[in-house]
């Protein structure tokens, strides 16, 4: 957060006699999330691997995992969805890494089992008990919901493309279905008279854990995306113990990615396999000829200079605005785009709480009714014959109470006992005062940025619209660019990046 302000605060405008000279090199990559480790793979698999990563502040970005001695845990996102038939970049990935087995182009591609969530899935403390499902109760509007639902995996607009796709620029540009962008998904269940209070809870809640807010902030298009866009009926999800820094890892190895210590000393850089190095920019300028990007170490605070032949800024777009020199000529703009705030904590505990009689626990664990989203098992992906003795439970909750900048404004100065209230209500929930026994230790990790929020009017907003159709040496790849956070937007926009550099 400090280094995070100091470049809002513009505190590295003058660094350049600081910077010792400049070096020369290939291809470089600002980031290390899912669509920087994206572009990285796409470039290595066409034989383009004289590529520098600049790690970022955070190693794998909100792809982060959780590491207590041998139990490791999500540190960030935990799951992804089977890819669409639109996510042909995704999918070839998936392939590469070996987890797509076959059916790359088919409607039904096979994953390999053990990348699958395995069973029980899901559960939902309601009523005070345990279910299988999530929506609490089925009922005539959850009926007229999802057979909507159903209809909705296949329209398509007046000019033949999906209504709903991912990626989402990928959906149909029909203006009487992008007419749903300009109301809530609140106000649009009210408009077609949905009334059911569990349904209503139910869609809220997988709003609030998709996107970060509630069904009243976002747009009516994202919340019926949610369930529409993928096409297919399954319910399976790709996941690992410690969420997605398994692919992230994945990834690096794929492309032969080497970490270093510090860059060699040469005037120009040339490398036979990709490097890392622990850095962040601070500033990047585009020349004639070149990006010159001024970086900084992450340990020792010392600058370095590279001009590179061509940069992937693969850094949320809030933060490229407050580091890109003449920043608005991308269509880059300060203080644009909301970003929700979330809270990850892990519970390290030394036994697993006590069920209730014919009860199990399952990978996701959510409560009706609760502020939080529940919490993840990360022992249901190990296959043993036995429970370990230890184990992490990984609870997320989503900081929508308020306005996202005046919460950002309260986790500054929040205690720490008030902290853990809220990462802990979904568990105290679920077993009582008793889950204190259990508990070794607690890692609360603030995501006070974790993700863009797609808010009505989120499908023409003039920035994301601006920066998408930039074209030079220097390209952006993020989520962001989508107005929503999941991997699958993430590595898209990546490989987009890396097809320019490639073009270039």
């Amino acid at each position: 957060m400090p280094f995070g302000h100091l470049l809002r605060d513009g505190a590295f405008a003058d660094a350049d006699a600081q910077a010792p000279r400049a070096q020369v090199c290939d291809v470089l990559i600002l980031g290390s999330g899912a669509a920087a480790l994206s572009a990285l793979w796409f470039l290595s698999r066409q034989g383009q691997r004289n590529v520098i990563l600049a790690e970022g502040l955070e190693r794998n970005g909100n792809n982060a995992a959780f590491v207590s001695g041998d139990l490791r845990a999500p540190g960030g996102a935990h799951y992804l969805a089977l890819p669409s038939r639109e996510s042909v970049a995704l999918r070839e990935m998936l392939a590469d890494l070996g987890i797509l087995e076959s059916g790359v182009d088919s409607d039904a591609p096979r994953f390999r089992e053990t990348d699958l969530v395995f069973a029980p899935m899901e559960r939902l403390r309601y009523q005070g008990r345990w279910q299988e499902a999530l929506l609490p109760q089925e009922d005539d509007d959850s009926r007229r919901f999802f057979a909507l639902i159903r209809r909705l995996k296949h329209a398509r607009g007046r000019d033949g493309r999906k209504v709903f796709a991912i990626p989402v620029v990928l959906s149909s540009e029909d203006g009487e279905w992008r007419a749903l962008d300009r109301l809530s998904f609140a106000d649009w269940l009210a408009r077609e008279g949905y009334r059911s209070p569990t349904l209503l809870w139910y869609l809220d809640y997988c709003c609030r854990d998709d996107y970060g807010a509630g069904a009243a902030q976002v747009s009516a298009f994202a919340g019926l995306h949610y369930f529409a866009a993928r096409g297919h009926d399954s319910e399976a999800v790709l996941t690992w113990p410690e969420g997605l820094a398994h692919l992230s890892q994945l990834l690096r190895e794929r492309s032969g990615l080497q970490s270093l210590a510090a860059l060699p000393d040469d005037e120009t850089l040339h490398f036979a396999n990709p490097v890392a190095i622990n850095a962040s920019a601070v500033r990047i300028r585009e020349r004639d000829a070149h990006v010159e990007v001024l970086l900084r170490d992450n340990g020792s605070g010392a600058l370095s200079l590279l001009r590179a032949r061509q940069v992937i800024s693969a850094m949320p777009l809030m933060v490229a605005a407050r580091v890109v020199e003449n920043a608005a000529r991308y269509g880059l703009l300060a203080g644009r785009g909301d970003y929700a705030p979330w809270l990850v904590s892990n519970f390290v505990l030394h036994r697993f709480p006590a069920e209730g009689a014919g009860e199990a626990l399952a990978w996701d664990n959510v409560i009706h009714g609760s502020g939080g989203l529940g919490y993840v098992a990360s022992s249901n992906q190990l296959i043993r014959v036995a429970k370990p003795a230890r184990t992490v439970f990984t609870a997320y909750t989503a900081l929508n109470q308020g306005d996202p900048a005046a919460v950002r404004a309260w986790l500054l100065d929040a205690p720490d006992a008030e902290l853990l209230a809220f990462a802990a209500q979904d568990l105290v929930a679920a077993y009582g005062r008793r889950f204190w026994r259990a508990v070794d230790a607690v890692d609360i990790g603030i995501r006070a940025h974790a993700m863009r929020i797609p808010r009505p009017g989120y499908l023409d907003d003039a920035q994301l619209a601006a920066v998408r159709a930039h074209r030079s040496r220097l390209h952006f790849a993020h989520s962001d660019l989508s107005g929503y956070s999941v991997f699958e937007e993430a590595a898209f926009w990546g490989v987009e990046a890396a097809r320019r550099v490639l073009a270039g």
